[in-house]
């Protein structure tokens, strides 16, 4: 079944939502210990208001933009093929994925189910993003760097804030459904 303008358009929407906060955030915000990004929280929102393909196409086009050179991603390089050898690429990378998952998981509005399809989705692109950060760190970077150090720069810092991401993506798409009369195919 071809995907519906609609969908095109809702995903193109969030892929632009995904760019203009990445950068929004990048410039506005001060140089910190852990740096902060609305990343997750616009995936999340996305995977809980549109179809599985209409996520994946958004999440996968976001990705593409960057990669051919838009400066759209949060750190230094901000976009371009070298991206990918930015230790936390694997994070972006999973979002496709992830997104898609938790799409599929949705079948109602009700926040047990927003919420546990977001922490699906969490995990996969935790999953995902780790294993890579330590592959970028070892192999390409040339640090020594074991698994606990891995969790200690990739996971600690970041879970609570992604929770937190998590549970105002719910709130906002409970709130863009029920204002929208949206409603989840079973």
């Amino acid at each position: 079944m071809p995907i519906s303008n609609r969908e095109l358009a809702l995903a193109a929407l969030f892929t632009a939502l995904m760019c203009a906060l990445t950068i929004v955030v990048r410039v506005v915000q001060p140089v910190v210990i852990i740096p902060f990004s609305l990343q997750p929280l616009i995936m999340l929102l996305a995977a809980a208001l549109l179809s599985p393909r209409a996520v994946f196409l958004s999440m996968l086009a976001y990705l593409l933009l960057g990669l051919m050179g838009l400066p759209v991603f949060s750190v230094p390089p901000y976009g371009g093929p070298a991206y990918v050898l930015v230790p936390s690429f694997g994070f972006l990378l999973a979002f496709p994925l992830a997104g898609w998952v938790q799409s599929h998981l949705i079948k109602s509005f009700s926040p047990v189910n927003l919420t546990l399809a977001g922490l699906a989705a969490i995990i996969i692109y935790y999953l995902i993003g780790l294993p890579y950060m330590y592959l970028i760190l070892n192999f390409y970077l040339g640090n020594t760097v074991n698994v606990l150090q891995v969790l200690k720069i990739g996971f600690i810092p970041f879970i609570i804030f992604d929770v937190i991401k998590l549970a105002i993506a719910v709130w906002l798409s409970r709130e863009v459904s029920r204002r929208l009369n949206l409603k989840r195919e079973i």
